[in-house]
């Protein structure tokens, strides 16, 4: 495995690699990797020639300075993982070199995501989404891979990078990969190493709550099935609901009927302390 720490070397690595025929695949990562990231390493490794891992703590996703800073950062552990996950090359540039200038240097461009950018997370982290789509749409263009590779636990933005390459132009295989859990069902998260043992022990309450509504959805209406999970979350201590919404999963347009969509999800951010912790859960699946 290589490393590679500019824009210029890795579009070079690239280029040879295409020169010679392989198919490249593409895992963004923000580094602090755990078993959820390793998995989609592996399928990357599995469906590819070869697979770049990028590993970047990009600043324009984050509209809160506390959360950028506290955002875990084990450049040396990954490097470990991902050599013994078979990637074959890590782009993990600094800020610089992506932003040359900084963030706010940066020519300012907008870019058409949909109403999947504007609910859930895009209205509670404005520029969130802007912030995703200005570093994976550099990322796409970077590395010009033919797949690329993204956890569901981020639903909400696999559906606005979909959106982002549509109307961007950009010719890439999008490749969702299941949610990886702990044994006791809590989200892999890099943000589940801020918590201390106490919120780590309560923090799987929240795929329980999820979990055991689906059954529940079967005899009650949207509504209820959505005040359930909330008040059951909220009564744990240590964890706050921010929002909970039921969504058809291809447009993110909250429900208020489960026949309204063949595909229902519900989505969830709580915190946990002041930890922020997201998941999802599919209710309904389309037949085919």
């Amino acid at each position: 495995m290589i490393i590679l720490r500019t824009i210029n070397d890795v579009s070079r690595y690239v280029s040879e690699q295409k020169g010679r025929g392989a198919s490249v695949g593409l895992v963004p990562t923000m580094g602090a990797l755990h078993a959820g990231h390793i998995s989609l390493v592996e399928k990357a490794v599995s469906e590819n020639d070869v697979t770049v891992v990028s590993v970047f703590v990009n600043p324009t996703q984050f509209n809160n300075p506390d959360d950028l800073a506290s955002y875990p950062r084990k450049e040396e552990d990954d490097f470990k993982l991902l050599a013994s996950a078979g990637a074959s090359a890590v782009f993990a540039p600094s800020v610089e070199e992506v932003y040359p200038g900084g963030p706010s240097a940066q020519p300012q461009h907008v870019f058409d995501l949909g109403m999947a950018a504007e609910v859930m997370e895009g209205k509670y982290r404005p520029g969130h989404f802007q912030g995703v789509a200005q570093i994976v749409s550099k990322l796409f263009r970077i590395v010009n891979p033919d797949r690329a590779y993204f956890g569901e636990k981020d639903f909400q933005q696999i559906a606005v990078i979909r959106n982002m390459i549509k109307s961007e132009g950009i010719n890439v295989d999008i490749v969702a990969c299941p949610i990886k859990r702990a044994d006791d069902g809590l989200a892999l998260s890099s943000r589940n190493a801020l918590l201390s043992p106490e919120q780590r022990k309560v923090a799987p309450e929240i795929h329980a709550a999820l979990k055991d509504s689906v059954e529940y959805s079967l005899s009650h209406s949207v509504r209820a099935t959505h005040d359930s999970v909330v008040e059951r979350i909220n009564a744990v201590p240590h964890l706050e609901v921010e929002y909970f919404e039921i969504v058809d999963a291809r447009t993110l347009a909250t429900i208020d009927e489960w026949d309204e969509s063949p595909w229902v999800v519900g989505c969830i951010t709580v915190y946990c302390g002041k930890v922020r912790l997201i998941d999802n859960i599919a209710y309904r699946l389309p037949k085919d």
